[in-house]
């Protein structure tokens, strides 16, 4: 095995791990990755859309605002996992209510890039109009 392979199979193991918890709705392992100055790009338009720089900035600016809407506990279940080099490529699905009632249940796909074994950045794709539909702006917006 290649040294390029050997670092793709371990960024997708350590998804991998985290991806097992976090789709029981533990996001402690997936956050643990994260180096402290991992930004988080949200693709489109919404109030949610851009890059969040940091993973305090990630936490606080993103999470937080985020995951008081829910009425549940959040979780994310990967479906499939692809890997070369630094980057992995996660297909996945989560699963929440929103406080409204309504369903917040959204596809995505992360471009995941690792530096040393750390998450330094992930580029969210998902439905942008679910996002729009069912979210609050957040109060930075």
């Amino acid at each position: 095995m290649n040294l390029n392979a050997s670092t793709a199979a371990l960024n997708k193991a350590a998804l991998q791990t985290a991806f097992a918890v976090l789709a029981e709705g533990d996001g402690a392992p997936f956050v643990a990755l994260m180096d402290d100055d991992f930004c988080w790009h949200m693709i489109g338009t919404t109030a949610w859309s851009g890059s969040y720089r940091g993973k305090q900035v990630v936490r606080e600016r993103l999470f937080a605002p985020l995951f008081a809407q829910f009425a549940d506990r959040y979780s994310n279940s990967a479906e499939r996992f692809i890997a070369e080099g630094d980057y992995v490529v996660v297909q996945c699905r989560g699963r929440v209510t929103h406080k409204s009632g309504r369903r917040y249940d959204n596809t995505y796909c992360y471009v995941c890039r690792f530096e040393h074994g750390r998450l330094k950045e992930l580029t969210e794709y998902m439905d942008t109009q679910l996002v729009a539909d069912v979210l609050d702006a957040p109060a930075h917006a």
